[in-house]
């Protein structure tokens, strides 16, 4: 038997050292960009050693090239084959929301709490499951806001982002969300060794968050000087303006459709088109008559084109 080999299961040579050099290689490939051949190292890794921590990052990568059912199949994988990574339990988790199984997602994300209570990302999505599932009850807006700020001083460490995004945040002296979403797509795009590859995962992972590059974080409407004029013009004040979303106490999937479109104050919610909204995945007329009931509420409707 060649050194390192461990065992033989199902007629399958289990080698930790073959395992642990495959899987060195696809964190070298991945750091050179490479996120294809990382993946099948992955995959040879696995074959020789099916290891929690090489099952895990076979299923991360699966899942940012879309590949979800094998991605599920992998962190199911290293979920079972000892003691659970939280993340695992989390990225797991929030798959199983994606598609539509709340009692599963509900399930892992009640497994990491019971490890640890306050961790705030599972808090936050296990919230978002129970409001999927219709069991939840509407929190204050100021406990909202107060929540969204919380998700912006998530440091950006806690995002399993390659080697090289890592690099560049940290020289970039980015810590927390609230920093990145502070920085142009130009500006991150114009940093040494940053690449295509890079600003997309970057702007992949602060979209799962709702947030965006460039965002605007003042605290007032990010509106045109114009727009605001020809609001307040028509009897709408800079005050009801720069109002918050969390105001209206709209739907899970109205708010949702609302994040991915950057929208964060009432005055950029009137600053948009029907269309616009009608454009993004999974809104309908529904969540349109919702938004548009609300708004009224305010005194407030959607732009219309002349």
């Amino acid at each position: 038997m060649s050194e390192g080999l461990d065992t033989v299961i199902g007629g399958s040579a289990i080698d930790s050292g073959r395992a642990d050099a495959c899987f060195k290689q696809g964190r070298d490939q991945e750091v050179a960009g490479d996120r294809f051949g990382a993946i099948q190292s992955y995959r040879e890794a696995v074959m020789h050693g099916n290891k929690p921590e090489h099952l895990h990052r076979l299923a991360y990568l699966l899942d940012l090239v879309g590949e979800e059912d094998e991605a599920i199949e992998f962190y199911e994988q290293a979920r079972q084959n000892g003691a659970s990574r939280l993340q695992t339990l989390i990225n797991l988790g929030v798959l199983y929301e994606d598609r539509g199984d709340y009692t599963k997602a509900e399930y892992l994300l009640r497994q990491v709490m019971d490890s640890d209570p306050n961790h705030e990302r599972a808090v936050l999505y296990l919230k978002d499951v129970q409001a999927s599932r219709g069991m939840f009850i509407e929190d204050d807006p100021m406990e909202l806001g107060t929540r969204h700020d919380a998700v912006l001083d998530i440091p950006v460490t806690d995002f399993e982002l390659s080697v090289r995004a890592r690099n560049c945040l940290k020289k970039m002296q980015i810590r927390t969300l609230r920093d990145l979403v502070r920085v142009t797509e130009a500006e991150l795009n114009s940093y040494k060794n940053v690449g295509d590859t890079t600003v997309t995962e970057i702007k992949q992972m602060l979209a799962s968050k709702g947030l965006r590059l460039g965002q605007d974080l003042g605290g007032g409407p990010r509106l045109r000087p114009e727009d605001i004029q020809q609001f307040v013009d028509s009897g709408i004040s800079e005050q009801t303006l720069g109002m918050p979303i969390a105001v209206l106490n709209l739907s899970v999937r109205s708010r949702k459709a609302l994040q991915m479109l950057g929208i964060h104050s009432l005055g950029e919610l009137a600053a948009r088109t029907e269309a616009e909204l009608l454009g993004v995945k999974n809104f309908g007329q529904t969540s349109l008559d919702e938004i548009r009931a609300k708004l009224a509420e305010h005194g407030m409707g959607l732009r219309t084109l002349e």
